[in-house]
């Protein structure tokens, strides 16, 4: 078993991207714009519709091995702040969460920080996954934003 004492719960990666922060917020709160650049190979697909306005709305996302997951939206500003805790349907989060924040650079260009923070994850059974979630593998989600962004 890792000690999870030298594992670090909260992981980051950043990038500026050649595009506005317009673009890129709406292709992270739209779910159904999220297994395009999904850097973990995980998200399969997410109706068309769940776009997220608020904190306290929720979308539904399905994985590429077929769960389906609500996401409790908890942080939302609008063009520059969205974070959700992903559950089993119908149960508690468990305690990790997602975040990204985009900062204006200038019109056409935007500073993204992507997080993933387990620090309060709680389902001991997840621990493997989320130890496995690095910021390697968030550079990758962003990478691949980037790409549809400036396309």
């Amino acid at each position: 078993m890792t000690d999870d004492t030298e594992v670090p719960r909260i992981v980051s990666a950043r990038r500026d991207i050649a595009a506005g922060v317009e673009q890129i917020f709406e292709l992270i709160a739209d779910p159904s714009q999220q297994p395009r650049w999904d850097g973990n190979d995980n998200l399969a697909q997410a109706a068309a519709g769940q776009r997220v306005r608020e904190v306290g709305a929720m979308f539904l996302m399905t994985t590429t091995k077929g769960s389906v997951r609500e996401n409790h939206v908890v942080e939302f500003e609008e063009g520059r702040r969205i974070a959700w805790l992903p559950s089993e349907p119908e149960q508690q989060p468990p305690g990790h969460l997602w975040r990204w924040e985009l900062e204006p650079l200038d019109p056409a260009h935007t500073r993204v920080t992507h997080t993933y923070d387990w620090s309060r994850l709680t389902d001991e059974n997840r621990f493997p996954r989320a130890r496995a979630t690095t910021a390697d593998k968030l550079q990758v989600s962003l990478d691949r934003l980037a790409e549809l962004a400036e396309s």
